[in-house]
């Protein structure tokens, strides 16, 4: 009975595998695989797996840059019963130490590139580009390319209901250290119906994954259910504008999920005006709101392509609200209504519902959700008291049902002892012609508790961080800033500080690390 419900991650690839065996699933530089290619690969890895002593419920961390070796490493641990835990590929030193250790990591598949950066004492197996390397070792196994045998072996987790773990999604620590949100089988199972109707992903899109497959968006929100509905799909190693407009040109791609800060740099390329760029259908986009002048220069260009604005939280996922194309008019501030499989509202600090259009914190309930962090009990009841999850995220919800985040509950600033929401400020803020980019924070100050402080990227000009009258450098400065603020906003919420950075730290979503800016800048 229980493999007969079987409800499972790489349930999906075999469901897909089953129904257009032949059609390509997955593209990765000169490799291509067939669906029925890349279960039976999936198939193979999980037997290699096994055979090196590992047991269902073992933490398995994959620590690599973006590859099909990378995307079968994690299906073949679903399929083995074996919790994979995705890492940064970018943490070294205790950060990385810090996920090993905290999840208990058994074995670590890694790029030979990287497994330098690893402690000693954690045994590591190379993804690929090594002779003992997890693809190079299914590749003369029954299920490589070429080689695929009629009949895969039906060996699903331990737990084929879906109620077993599958993952381990470290949250992005970007106001405490990192969580990880404990995800079973079924919830991401969920969440993937969910993307799928939400985003209408169909099977004759050809999606582009150019994000870390390390983070829950791409990952789960896209590669994922992008395979469940049978679609052609090709991972880059990293949003390459040039190999992105290849793509779209040659037909291989019409469908793209980045951050606004990825759509940006793609706006402002030089080949972006005169390449054959017609055939992209598709455009989402996480993370942050996207600039009304950046939306507005894409659709001039591209005047047939759809904006869907997609909300979430790893712990859910990550998928939690989406803003449809047709609902972008009049909301672009907006991140959209609950996804299918999520109830949403939102709660004062007493737990209790506020009424439309009062701020307060967003709490969900949904399958989709995780069970719980991972050897954190306290941690685990403090986010799901009261029978729902606390997101950690302030927001408005209008008569339509459409939520407005306004902040991270973390990020409110105490100034004076009057709460400002960041974002409000940095709102204001982005309307000066000279500001590229900027996250608003707030610094311990004698007299008003918390300073409101603005870390700016200019547009033009230099950035020495000094914070100075006058900028320290050509371009917008502190003073012209802070007047602009106070123009619009009372005095109270206006920075009373600006300094000014080459770039904002941002993770793999492109949230902004305010948590590291806040040390950076809030030891004297």
């Amino acid at each position: 009975m229980t493999q007969a419900r079987s409800n499972t991650v790489d349930g999906v690839l075999r469901r897909s595998a089953r129904r257009v065996p032949e059609r390509t699933a997955v593209r990765y530089g000169a490799r291509s695989w067939t669906y029925r290619e890349l279960d039976a690969a999936v198939d193979a890895a999980a037997r290699v797996l096994l055979a090196a002593g590992l047991r269902a419920g073992d933490r398995v961390p994959s620590y690599g840059h973006n590859s099909d070796a990378y995307l079968i490493g994690f299906l073949a641990c679903a399929r083995a019963g074996l919790v994979h835990v995705p890492v940064n590929h970018s943490l070294t030193g205790e950060d990385l130490r810090y996920i090993l250790t905290q999840s208990g990591s058994a074995l670590v598949l890694t790029d030979p590139a990287l497994a330098p950066q690893l402690p000693e004492s954690v045994p590591a197996m190379p993804l690929h580009g090594a002779p003992d390397g997890l693809l190079e070792r299914i590749a003369g196994a029954p299920g490589a390319p070429g080689e695929v045998p009629a009949e895969a072996p039906d060996d699903p987790p331990a737990d084929g209901s879906g109620d077993a773990l599958v993952q381990l999604l470290y949250t992005s620590g970007t106001t405490a250290l990192p969580k990880g949100a404990m995800m079973t089988h079924r919830a991401l199972v969920h969440e993937y119906t969910s993307a799928i109707v939400a985003l209408d992903l169909k099977e004759s899109d050809r999606p582009v994954h150019s994000l870390p497959l390390y983070h829950s968006a791409q990952m789960h929100v896209f590669l994922l259910p992008y395979l469940a509905v049978g679609a052609e799909n090709t991972i880059l190693d990293g949003p390459a504008p040039d190999r992105i407009f290849d793509l779209v040109e040659s037909g291989l791609a019409d469908s793209l999920f980045a951050p606004p800060t990825v759509w940006i740099a793609l706006a402002q390329h030089p080949d972006f005006a005169v390449r054959e760029l017609s055939g992209l259908r598709k455009a989402y986009y996480g993370a942050s709101i996207m600039p009304v002048p950046v939306l507005e220069r894409l659709r001039a260009r591209l005047p047939g392509l759809a904006f869907y604005n997609c909300f979430g939280q790893s712990e859910i996922g990550p998928l939690a609200t989406v803003l449809g194309p047709e609902e972008h008019e009049g909301r672009m501030d907006s991140c959209g209504r609950p996804v299918l499989f999520v109830e949403a509202r939102v709660v004062d600090q007493e737990g209790r519902e506020v009424p439309d259009g009062t701020r307060g914190e967003v709490v969900y309930r949904s399958p989709q959700l995780c069970t719980g962090y991972w050897d954190k009990p306290e941690e685990t009841a403090e986010a799901f008291r009261g029978g729902w999850f606390h997101s950690g995220d302030l927001a408005v919800r209008d008569a339509e049902g459409y939520f407005t985040v306004v902040d991270r509950v973390k990020d409110v600033i105490n100034s004076g002892g009057v709460l400002v929401a960041s974002r409000q400020v940095e709102d204001v803020l982005y309307e000066h012609p000279q500001v590229a980019e900027v996250a608003v924070i707030g610094l311990p100050d004698e007299r008003w508790i918390e300073a409101v402080t603005a870390v700016v990227v200019r547009r033009t000009g230099g950035a020495d961080g000094s914070g100075g009258a006058d900028g320290g450098a050509a371009g917008v400065g502190e003073a012209e800033l802070i007047a602009a603020a106070r123009a619009r906003l009372a005095p109270f919420k206006a920075p009373k500080r600006v300094v000014f950075v080459d770039a904002l730290p941002r993770n793999a979503s492109g949230k902004v690390l305010k948590r590291e800016l806040r040390e950076r800048f809030g030891t004297p």
